[in-house]
């Protein structure tokens, strides 16, 4: 630790440097301005921990990129928010350059020369001790946590030289590359089992469609031989429970998975293993949460609707959810891709004045195109390998973000050595065990 030392952002500014350069705040966008195509907009949904959140991008035309120049992102800028999770922020990377900075956010940018540089700044920021110590510079007993830039000018890092900030660096975006090669694959296979699904059920080109009639049916013409049938009646549909909380042996030591709809908003994969939270046999037998088996849908039914993932092991959820167990003849991919399909319509019949809730007795109720075995069991031949891929990439993921995480405060601290080479097949196989 002998060449690290501690550095504030202030102090960069203060020592005449002029390496840090905050600002400007927020973009006076105009609802005109946004269009469906154009320059995309990083606003404080879309910070992640170090990386773009990238669901619900919003875009603005051209002209208002030349007319709001300053507020275009560039490589190595690192981005705040202003209200709410201020303990995240996104490293601007090759890729989002030329992007358009958001209203409430705040941005940094170290200039050449700077003793520490972008790439490291944003590893650090991202250790439990400085999101703790964010969360409490911007609370201030407020509502909304809110930052400013006279707090960003506190943050300290204890940074070593260049050289070794390069390495740490190194290191650490292996495993960030490695998940992004993951990640785009499991787009493609998601990509690839929608398209497949919409070309045989929604548009008919099932293999055979040429000899099929199409007849009238509740919702429209289809293929002689498929039925419209309740959800009910073919699926099965569940819900849960929640075990009281005042009993500590509803939950200590539990080891059935528990899920809540924030272990899906928080994981956003198709496929889940484990939730945050387990309860004990006691815990299921004495409230209304139910045993599920592998290969069960899970969709959340409340307040954030539609979001899906398959269960690979026997677990139980709370109310939050329609649960679909497996259905013998109906592979479970399909019936996922069959609720992402029908999510508008599914939205739809959601009810609430405080938040939306699609109830389970609506849901028996949706309408379900039930298709010929054969046509399933065709369709599953080809979607289930898909689906087995997509969970390799998951679960490999999840083990490369646990390795990368365990390191990171080392690395970062200066805990771990890294003065000389790393192996980083060495790193890599700590995942693998």
């Amino acid at each position: 630790m002998s060449e690290w030392r501690e550095i504030s952002l202030a102090d960069l500014v203060v020592a005449g440097f002029a390496d840090v350069r905050t600002g400007p705040f927020g973009t006076q966008l105009r609802a005109a301005d946004y269009t469906p195509r154009g320059v995309p907009v990083v606003n404080v949904r879309n910070l992640g921990y170090g990386t773009i959140r990238p669901a619900e991008i919003e875009r603005v035309a051209p002209d208002v990129q030349e007319r709001l120049s300053g507020h275009l992102l560039s490589e190595g800028d690192v981005v705040f928010g202003r209200k709410g999770a201020v303990d995240r922020h996104v490293l601007v990377t090759r890729r989002e350059s030329g992007w358009m900075q958001g209203s409430d956010c705040i941005r940094l940018r170290l200039l050449p020369g700077s003793p520490i540089s972008p790439e490291f700044l944003s590893k650090a920021l991202l250790t439990a001790s400085h999101k703790a110590w964010m969360e409490a510079q911007c609370s201030h007993g407020a509502t909304m946590a809110s930052l400013n830039q006279e707090i960003i000018g506190r943050i300290s890092v204890a940074a070593p030289q260049p050289a070794t900030q390069r390495r740490i660096g190194a290191v650490l975006s292996a495993f960030d590359k490695l998940i992004e090669i993951n990640e785009r694959r499991i787009e493609l296979l998601g990509d690839l089992a929608r398209s497949l699904y919409r070309e045989w059920f929604v548009r008919f080109r099932f293999p055979g469609h040429e000899d099929a009639e199409l007849v009238d049916s509740k919702l429209g013409p289809i293929p002689e031989g498929w039925h419209v049938r309740s959800a009910e009646s073919v699926l099965a549909p569940l819900g849960g429970g929640t075990p009281s909380k005042k009993r500590a042996d509803y939950w200590v030591d539990g080891q059935i998975p528990w899920f809540t709809p924030s272990d899906l908003t928080r994981s956003r994969t198709r496929y889940v293993d484990d939730s945050a939270l387990s309860i004990t046999p006691l815990g299921l037998a004495k409230s209304g949460a139910r045993i599920f088996p592998p290969g069960s849908v899970l969709m959340t039914s409340r307040a954030t609707l539609g979001v899906l993932a398959i269960a690979t092991k026997e677990s139980t959820c709370n109310q939050g959810f329609i649960v679909i167990p497996p259905v013998d003849g109906v592979p479970p991919t399909f019936i996922y891709e069959w609720l992402e399909s029908h999510q508008r319509e599914l939205e739809g019949i959601a009810t609430g004045a405080t938040f939306k809730e699609i109830t389970k007795t609506a849901f028996k109720r949706f309408p379900f195109l039930l298709p010929p075995a054969g046509v399933l069991a065709s369709f599953g031949a080809l979607i289930e390998p898909l689906g087995d891929q997509v969970a390799l990439c998951e679960r490999h993921n999840r083990r490369l973000a646990a390795t990368r995480d365990l390191l990171l405060p080392r690395l970062v601290t200066g805990q771990l050595d890294i003065s000389s080479d790393v192996d980083l097949g060495e790193l890599l196989s700590v995942e693998a065990t």
